[in-house]
Formats: C-alpha cells, structure tokens, sequence
C-alpha cells in the first residue's frame, strides 16, 4: 500500500533552507483531496512521517512545519513527536477559545514552537499571537497594506513573519523590504511529494485497540495481545520507540516492553492517532495472514526447541518476516529501523544462530521439504509428533485473526 507526503521548502530571505512544510497528499496529484477531515490529513501526516517514514530524512534534519486542527491540538497529539524538529502550525479555522490557548501554552511551556498559519488579524486573536513564534501570511490573499501593516503591529513582540504562496520575484522583494524573516511559495518550489509504502492493516484490530484505551483501567497485556495480530501497528510501535526522542539504550525483546516503556499516557494518546491515521484502507493482502501465521508458528515451536525464554522474541522474528515485501525496501534497510535483538535482526538476515535455526525450520515446513523439516527437527530436538497440531494450532490463530 503506497502512502504519500508532500513537503515544500520554507527559505530564509538568503534562500536557505529553514525547514520543509509537511502536507497531506493521498496519491501523486499534488492537491489536497477536499473529501479529507482535516484530523484525518494531519494524522495521516504525523503517522506517515515519524512513524512510517524518517522525519530526519524528510526534512534533512530542519524543522518540519504541520498543520494542526483543533482536535489534534486539545487532544494532545503533538506531545508524541520531538519539540526540537516540529513547528505546530495552528489552522486559521481553529478559534482562540479557552481551551485552545491553555493547549498552546502547556506546548509552548514543553519547548514546542507554534506557528499561526494564514493568519489575519482580529482583537480575539491576541492571546495566541503571544504564544506564536512564527505568523504565516498569505501573499495572495491579503493586501499590500495589510502585510505591511501586521510587521509593524505585531512584529515588535518578537514574532516572525512567514511570507508564504510568493509566486513571483516581486512579491519576495516586497516581503523581503517589509521585514519578513521566512517565506515559501510556488516561486521558489512547489510541494514535491515523497512516496513510501505503507502496511495495510485491519480496520477491526484498530477498532479494538480504539476501544481497550478508553477504558479506566489500561491493561497493557490486552493490548500487546491485540498488536501482536497486525504487524501494521507493531512495525509503527517499535519505529517510534526506537527514534531518537527515547534516546533508548536497550533492545525491545516484546511489544509490551515497548507499551510499558511508553506509558500509559502516551500509549492512549498514539493508538488514537495511528487509528484516526488508518481507518478507511483497505484490507491486508495475503502476506498479512502469512507474517502473523509465521509469528505464532515460532513461538509456539519455541519449548520444542528448548526456547521457551525466548518465545517473545521468535514471534517478533517471524512477524516480521515479511516486513521487507510489505515496504517495498531491502530488509537489511528498515531492520536498521526496529530496535529489536541482534539475533532476531541475525536470523531475518540469514545469519546462523538458534533463532535463525528455528525460522529456517519455519520456512521448511511451510514449503513441505520434509527432508529438510526432519533433518533440522532433528538438529533441534524437535518431537515431530508434537509440531503438526502446533502447526494446525498457528493456522487456525492466522486465519481466524480478523475477527480477533
């Protein structure tokens, strides 16, 4: 499944580059579908980029600039990206109610920079332009008179100013005489998009998942019980635990490891906005079942091969077995991306030790090289007669797993 981000450069008034504005883009037009929520793009934004995509790839290490409805906003959802790379770009259609502003001051209070995005004065405005690091103006739609006379009003306070739709080199000349400190526009560079692929997942596991955070009490075994259904969601989980914004120092050998190590808090927060990122696509393909069928066969082979210790770890083994078919990208390239064990990351790339052994019997047995099966049955100690209703035992969890 493709997803697709589409970012436009934002320069300074030497033409370097400051940062890259982020934008919601669901094929290679490069327009924004009018039949989009904007919750939905800008989560679909927030999700793609840091938990699917490399943010730092993204933007080159520069600030990434999201648009950010009020919903996004009041709930909190910025909170689960890094301070140091976001500019949170509070829409033109959100009002400055109480609310609003007491959610941009506790971001403003954490570190987070905020940008007004095609901003026209108003009166009631004045407590978020207090907050603001950067007012974007839109050079299309307001008048000479107006773009200059919001530098001299508000410019004092400190705010920067963000010339943006410059289309022309007269209009960076008069943004430029005027005081603006950024701009963007088709000028310098229309959006250009950036494909990845994505994971297709199903709707219901995401649905549940909605549904086991809203209760009081969060049971974190619940949860990994579900994730460990829809490698969708767990490729995400462990894509963000592992980013630089943990500053992680050791290997996740569980999905609960990883929900533990986020928090109760967090956890909540990123389910909802993965799952208002997700619902609508489509079904998985063939290799979903596969990933999940191969991730339980593994774990439950794993007191057959002496390994019971480490059934956490074979089911993250196989359920990511697949995960280079499922991007589209060379395993040994998104494995640098998962902070899983050595081993694990070992056995995926064909390297020998007990875990690859035990994936390798996996693959044999799916394929019925039977010669094969009982050489390395035997090699492992396997009891033969104990793999086949095991075997039957991962089939059905595989199948039976939409309706989990």
């Amino acid at each position: 499944m493709d997803t697709f981000i589409a970012r436009q450069p934002i320069f300074d008034m030497s033409q370097n580059v400051f940062g890259y504005e982020l934008l919601f883009r669901s094929g290679f037009e490069n327009v924004f579908q009018p039949n989009t929520s904007p919750d939905q793009a800008t989560s679909k934004v927030i999700s793609d980029s840091f938990f699917l995509l490399n943010l730092h790839s993204l933007t080159g290490g520069k600030k990434a600039f999201i648009n950010i409805p009020r919903d996004i906003l009041i709930k909190e959802f910025l909170f689960l990206l890094p301070k140091e790379q976001i500019v949170g770009e509070i829409l033109e259609t959100v009002p400055p109610d109480d609310e609003v502003v007491a959610a941009c001051k506790k971001l403003k209070q954490a570190g987070y920079l905020l940008a007004m995005d095609d901003f026209v004065y108003e009166e009631r405005y004045q407590p978020l332009i207090e907050l603001a690091d950067f007012i974007k103006v839109d050079f299309l739609s307001t008048s000479h008179e107006d773009r200059s006379r919001l530098v001299k009003k508000i410019g004092p306070s400190g705010v920067r100013f963000l010339a943006e739709k410059i289309e022309s080199h007269k209009m960076f000349t008069e943004a430029k005489e005027m005081g603006y400190t950024f701009c963007q526009g088709y000028f310098f560079s229309k959006p250009k998009i950036i494909m990845g692929k994505d994971i297709p997942g199903f709707k219901i596991h995401y649905l549940r998942l909605l549904q086991e955070i809203h209760y009081p009490d969060l049971h974190f075994e619940k949860l990994s019980e579900i994730m460990k259904r829809e490698v969708s969601i767990s490729f995400k989980l462990l894509r963000y635990i592992n980013s630089a914004f943990f500053g992680l120092r050791h290997k996740i050998s569980s999905l609960k490891q990883a929900l533990l190590l986020l928090g109760e808090k967090e956890v909540r927060k990123w389910v909802t906005l993965i799952t208002l990122a997700t619902l609508g696509e489509d079904k998985p393909e063939e290799v979903i079942t596969q990933s999940v069928f191969r991730a339980k066969f593994c774990e439950l082979l794993a007191p057959l091969a002496g390994l019971l210790h480490r059934s956490e770890d074979l089911f993250l083994l196989g359920l990511f077995s697949m995960i280079d078919v499922l991007l589209d990208r060379s395993l040994s390239d998104v494995l640098l991306d998962l902070p899983i064990v050595e081993d694990i990351k070992g056995a995926l790339l064909g390297e020998k030790n007990r875990l690859g052994e035990v994936y390798q019997y996996v693959l044999s047995y799916e394929k019925g090289a039977w010669h094969q099966v009982s050489q390395q049955g035997a090699y492992l100690g396997m009891d033969e007669q104990k793999v086949a209703p095991l075997y039957l035992k991962a089939l059905r969890w595989s199948e039976d797993f939409s309706g989990l």
